[in-house]
């Protein structure tokens, strides 16, 4: 594709997609600002909470169908401007260092901690479906490999994982297509972008999300998954006689007797969010030449990343003459790395509102030394599932604060259907009181030490 040609990287990059929503944070932390002026402009205006789930999964769709690509614009996408899009948003500055790799919230957190960027090793950008629906995932199959094949034109060094999940995207599903691409190598823009602003000895952290599912591919770079681990769901709820599985379509319109998903080439091919290994192989070709190092970082399930980075973060505070004894749990895209830096608070992530991950949250707190206060910041999925944790669990995370035990009453009131904006977050944590100065920035060092000493009982495998 011609230099300049394409869309813009803002319109390709999904409004409200992780990695987008991981990108802003940290960019605006690095500015030294908060998340106030972040918005999802694909969630469905907030008065159709009340109702019927017809008329909000109809205004779901027609939120999505605003900000997704048309099918002839899957043909437009130039991998390469949405890298230069992303970097070209960090302050013009020297760095000691810069994390990359799978979109994670506690990912961000480690960089801000670090004084470094996060850059995303893919992004995910949807495009319409017309007449789709959320139980026909061959047919999502099929028209996604058409839209893939227009993309990969353009683009030869990515691979695109298509994934259809109605348990994590609900009725979007069934209105638009959702694709992952992900760099096979590092992007030009990347490496002029370290070259230009990475210290010359500073480390570069690979962090990987290992998590497998089963994965159709046929070869041709574009591969296709039914059901993703961020559901809550485990591989088996997605065959077509599963009653978790018949559950989830009735609640987004679907019927489970069409359900027949495509066959699987890869029983355990790595989840959409893994990392290519080209990617990482040109991460460490590039480091090689300049003589930085890379450490990578394996984690077998998000809450392991959550937990060391927590835990990373008090021992942090403390050594600054902090407490470190006030706690946000975050999930989603419910999170201010700046705010929290600002209030001297350990973040904990939850990748989503599932029990899987909210339970993970409890294990560790119970296995923690006690907070004298826990906010929680559960998000809204938008829809109902039976993976789902209800609020009395979310108040259970709450409770372990010795003196404050907070669950935000915005965030809960429609919970789990009326989704909340970003900036929801930043609105609960500037009532935190000040903690300032911040400590100074971390030692790249001192938290791959932690990760080796602590992380591994998380899970985590460092390199």
């Amino acid at each position: 594709m011609a230099d300049g040609a394409g869309l813009a990287g803002d319109r390709v990059m999904t409004a409200g997609s992780t990695a987008r929503i991981m990108v802003a944070a940290a960019v605006r932390a690095l500015r030294g600002e908060d998340c106030a002026d972040l918005r999802n402009p694909g969630a469905p205006p907030s008065r159709f909470t009340g109702a019927p789930e017809p008329v909000r999964r109809g205004a779901a769709a027609r939120a999505a169908g605003r900000v997704a690509l048309t099918p002839g614009q899957a043909a437009e996408v130039d991998a390469e401007r949405v890298a230069r899009w992303i970097v070209d948003q960090y302050p013009r500055r020297c760095y000691p260092g810069v994390v990359l790799g799978s979109p994670h919230g506690a990912a961000v957190h480690l960089a801000v901690a670090l004084g470094v960027p996060w850059l995303p090793a893919a992004f995910e950008t949807t495009v319409h479906w017309s007449g789709g629906a959320v139980d026909r995932p061959a047919a999502a199959l099929d028209h996604g490999a058409a839209l893939a094949g227009r993309l990969l034109a353009g683009n030869p060094d990515v691979h695109v994982r298509q994934v259809h999940c109605p348990a994590s995207r609900g009725p979007l599903s069934g209105a638009t297509v959702s694709l992952l691409v992900r760099w096979r190598s590092l992007p030009a823009a990347y490496a002029r972008f370290l070259a230009d602003r990475l210290a010359p000895d500073g480390p570069v952290l690979l962090l990987r999300d290992a998590r497998t599912w089963p994965v159709y591919d046929a070869g041709r770079g574009h591969s296709f998954q039914a059901g993703s681990p961020a559901s809550g769901l485990d591989p088996v709820d997605f065959d077509p006689d599963s009653h978790a599985l018949r559950q989830v379509l009735r609640s987004v319109g679907g019927d489970g007797a069409r359900w027949q998903p495509p066959a699987v080439s890869c029983p355990l091919g790595y989840a959409e969010h893994g990392v290519e290994p080209g990617f990482e192989l040109a991460v460490r070709d590039w480091a090689g030449r300049r003589g930085n190092g890379v450490h990578r970082v394996l984690v077998p399930r998000p809450e392991a990343l959550s937990a060391a980075v927590a835990d990373l973060y008090r021992g942090w505070l403390r050594r600054a003459g902090k407490t470190g004894d006030r706690l946000v749990v975050e999930c989603g895209r419910l999170l201010d790395p700046w705010q929290v830096v600002r209030a001297g608070l350990v973040p904990y992530w939850c990748e989503n509102a599932t029990r899987r991950s909210v339970d993970a949250a409890e294990w560790w707190l119970a296995g923690s030394e006690p907070f004298s206060s826990v906010d929680v910041l559960p998000e809204s999925p938008g829809m109902r599932s039976p993976a789902l944790a209800g609020l009395p669990q979310w108040l259970a995370v709450a409770a372990f604060g010795r003196r404050r035990r907070a669950l935000d009453r915005t965030a809960a009131r429609g919970y789990p259907v009326a989704a909340v904006p970003t900036r929801r977050a930043t609105e609960v944590l500037r009532a935190q009181p000040y903690d300032l100065p911040a400590p100074p920035p971390l030692p790249a060092a001192t938290a791959v030490e932690a990760f080796r000493a602590g992380g591994a009982r998380q899970g985590l495998v460092v390199g």
